[in-house]
């Protein structure tokens, strides 16, 4: 017998509910809600000081486009898109610090108000639940906090086979019913050059039976591309996000999962990000596996798996070897992530490896600048610590940072830069004393 289901409502009634001062959740990049979002949006002018939180922004919120002065909503995201990144740039977004994998806790133990939490699921199924889909992460437990929750279903998102992946109806107030409309996609830009010299020197550490982390971007997408040229076989797959370059070494037949013991022959993901054909893979799948990012992302479990592979990038590296891999100065960027958590799994994996990859240099207003730099540059948040990189990688090489002294550090990392700039990294890491006179 289907379970009786939860009061359908239009989203201008449950736009209604909110209050002025109310904290309200929108959930995670595809699951954020598109109808509520805008009849909410239409209720501006009779609102102030409502705090949203939201998460890798993948479509425009109407509720911070039609607030310019930010009077009336507040956007406060966990993680930074590219959308999310410009609204911090127009003082119209803020960040809210955490490792990813401590998300559910957060909710448990910390998040004091959620008074209304409006997120985008599934439609119903025939045992009363509605599917997260694509977007697990710590849903489950925010959705345990919510003093209201509405779910906006939408008939194109993904089923997704997993833990915690779903809530019950017993648990929902009111289901606003959404259009069959197709979901937001993210290309990842083509490879250059130094994507793909970089791409070659991680692909050579990697061994047959490794277990993969990447996230999206050129970079580790020319990675996954290397292994699929190499023939790298019987790789497993424990990440935060599932992309399209791990689906194409699936499809590769590389990806098996069956040296893995947590999860064997199965690909574990808390939440997936990229085409058309991603969802369509992920819908019903069971090799596909959603869990809560506390299990995917905390240490302990990535170390289970042996030979674990943790593919990142940062955007700056000082000579010590500390990663700033989430702001630019005081503008901030994207966020902490699972960068942090992921190095250190992979550390404590039995054969594991983490690899921070950058390019050398940059632009900056019309100037090329190094990015491996002597101190970092004010305001720039460490994401990981010196203690914590293992692996730095540019299109110069490759070094592993575990044992070395400060002098030995800084001898490395300068070999990682762009030759145009290592002489005066060699003289300013002589001037600030990081490389004594015996070590010249």
């Amino acid at each position: 017998m289907t379970p009786k289901p939860p009061p359908r409502i239009s989203a201008e009634d449950a736009a209604a509910l909110v209050r002025s001062g109310d904290w309200v959740d929108y959930g995670v990049t595809l699951g954020q809600p598109d109808l509520f979002d805008r009849a909410l949006a239409a209720r501006r002018d009779e609102l102030r000081g409502v705090r949203l939180r939201g998460n890798f922004t993948m479509r425009p919120r109407a509720v911070v486009e039609a607030d310019p002065t930010g009077e009336h909503f507040a956007w406060l995201s966990w993680h930074f898109s590219a959308w999310d990144r410009k609204q911090h740039d127009l003082g119209r977004a803020s960040y809210i610090p955490m490792n990813f994998g401590e998300a559910p806790d957060y909710y448990r133990r910390f998040v004091e108000r959620v008074d209304l939490a409006c997120i985008k699921t599934a439609p119903m199924d025939e045992h009363g639940f509605f599917n997260f889909g694509p977007c697990c992460t710590y849903l489950k437990a925010m959705t345990e906090r919510a003093k209201v929750l509405v779910v906006e279903t939408c008939p194109s998102f993904p089923v997704v086979h997993g833990e915690q992946a779903a809530v019950h109806a017993s648990e929902v107030d009111f289901v606003i019913e959404g259009p069959d409309e197709p979901l937001p996609e993210i290309a990842n830009p083509p490879a250059t050059e130094v994507d793909r010299r970089v791409a070659a020197l991680v692909a050579a550490e990697v061994e047959p039976g490794a277990c993969l982390q990447v996230g999206i971007g050129a970079m580790p997408s020319a990675v996954c591309q290397g292994l699929r040229e190499a023939g790298i076989r019987d790789l497993g797959v424990h990440t935060e996000m599932l992309v399209d370059s791990l689906l194409d070494l699936h499809e590769a037949g590389l990806v098996t999962g069956a040296h893995k013991r947590l999860n064997p022959f199965q690909m574990i993901f808390t939440f997936a990000a990229g085409s058309r054909r991603l969802y369509e893979f992920l819908h019903r799948n069971p090799v596909a596996q959603t869990y809560p990012v506390d299990y995917t992302n905390l240490p302990h479990n990535i170390q289970q798996n042996d030979r674990v592979i943790s593919i990142n990038s940062t955007t700056q590296i000082d000579l010590q070897g500390q990663a700033a891999s989430e702001s630019s100065g005081h503008r901030h960027i994207s966020g902490t992530g699972g960068q942090a958590q992921f190095v250190r799994g992979a550390y404590a994996s039995r054969g594991g490896k983490s690899f921070i990859c950058l390019s050398s240099v940059y632009e900056r207003n019309g100037r090329r600048e190094s990015r491996i730099v002597p101190c970092l540059t004010p305001g720039n948040v460490v994401t990981t610590t010196r203690t914590d990189v293992m692996y730095v990688v540019t299109e110069h090489g490759i070094a592993n940072l575990k044992g070395l002294s400060v002098p030995e550090r800084a001898k490395a990392l300068i070999a990682l830069a762009h030759p145009d700039f290592r002489e005066s990294l060699e003289r300013e890491a002589r001037e600030c004393g990081l490389v004594p006179r015996a070590f010249y």
